[in-house]
């Protein structure tokens, strides 16, 4: 039995079906709440219940530690009875936005051992709708889907540029070495609620790990052609110093922003070694460069637990909870859109 679905103080109404999610069911409804990983870690879609019942998507948690008082996770609740929700946030999805392409590879080039950088080119004359630090999936011949971040701004519309790491076992790793100029590959786009204020002025903090990197160039490099001025920190954190792949697009925004800052975190160098990185974890590394967050915006990408660490460091440097933003890469396939009810989960599995 579907329920009836509204938010408080609005004309906002929709049916959510049996065993669907809140989320799924809003924006099906052509409703964007914020949301990233779909599978209940990162929190970006914890919003509040007015009135109603609901419960756990499979038995899932409704609630983890990124909720506040009277939160729960969209993503993970469905209604048993009609619900008034609260959203943080909430705006109208663009029908015309989201389509599915057939992409042209144009170049793909090994940037770090283990990272490839695949550049995808949009059939003649067509053009691809997207925001900053949004995701596409690669449609696989077995009915599921990858989820890579692109990593190009909204002007390069033309194609999509994605940093893939190489994961042992992946299906999609198995193929991204051999993929040549030339080969097609199925895509859609574009996925996932960034919730990054254009008009915020607020210092901002960038903190990324691996290929979480991919968003935060899509979000700088738009910065830079607005021309936005605000106070920008950037941590990127990797193993080794090779883990740090495009070392050339730092140094452009270090020339163009004499606020930016960047902080190269090498969690497997020792500090002798280290020389002007600094000798730890992303986290550790926000620590000892931030003495107070109050007022700023952090925006975070990587894996559950380096979110969750990243998280917990802005907190006690005084940082609010409405003012993180994360984007977590979680592993796992998605299913399409015609396989599920629900939309696909951001994931790093290849």
């Amino acid at each position: 039995m579907s329920h009836r679905i509204s938010f408080g103080s609005t004309d906002v109404a929709f049916d959510c079906a049996p065993g669907q999610s809140l989320l799924d069911a809003a924006l099906r409804a052509g409703i964007d709440l914020p949301y990233s990983c779909r599978k209940g870690v990162c929190g970006s879609c914890v919003g509040g219940i007015v009135s109603g019942e609901v419960q756990g998507l499979n038995g899932a948690a409704i609630r983890n530690d990124t909720c506040g008082p009277g939160q729960l996770l969209y993503c993970m609740c469905e209604p048993t009875t009609e619900v008034v929700l609260r959203p943080v946030s909430w705006k109208r999805l663009d029908p015309s936005a989201r389509k599915t392409f057939t992409a042209k590879v144009h170049s793909n080039q090994l940037a770090a051992p283990d990272v490839s950088v695949l550049k995808l080119r949009l059939p003649a004359g067509q053009r691809a709708k997207f925001q900053a630090g949004q995701y596409l999936q690669i449609l696989m011949e077995d009915g599921s889907a990858r989820c890579y971040s692109m990593a190009n701004p909204p002007n390069e519309s033309d194609g999509a540029t994605l940093h893939i790491r190489h994961v042992q076992g992946g299906q999609f790793s198995a193929r991204v070495a051999q993929l040549a100029p030339g080969d097609l590959l199925e895509i859609e786009l574009p996925f996932g609620n960034v919730a990054l204020a254009p008009d915020d002025t607020r210092p901002i903090a960038f903190v990324a790990g691996g290929t979480g990197f991919a968003p935060v160039k899509s979000i700088l490099d738009d910065m830079l052609k607005k021309r936005v001025r605000r106070d920008i920190l950037l941590i990127w954190g990797a193993r080794e110093p090779g883990g740090l792949y495009m070392r050339s697009a730092v140094e452009r925004w270090q020339k163009q922003w004499p606020a930016f800052r960047f902080v190269a975190a090498l969690s497997d160098v020792p500090a002798d070694a280290a020389g002007n990185a600094f000798a730890g974890r992303v986290d550790e590394a926000l620590r000892a460069n931030c003495a107070d967050l109050a007022g700023h915006v952090v925006y975070c990408c990587g894996s559950p637990p380096m979110v969750s660490a990243v998280r917990a460091a802005a907190a006690d440097k005084g940082l609010a909870c409405e003012d993180f933003h994360a984007d977590v890469f979680v592993p796992g396939p998605s299913s399409t859109p015609a396989q599920a009810v629900g939309l696909p989960r951001k994931n790093i599995q290849p």
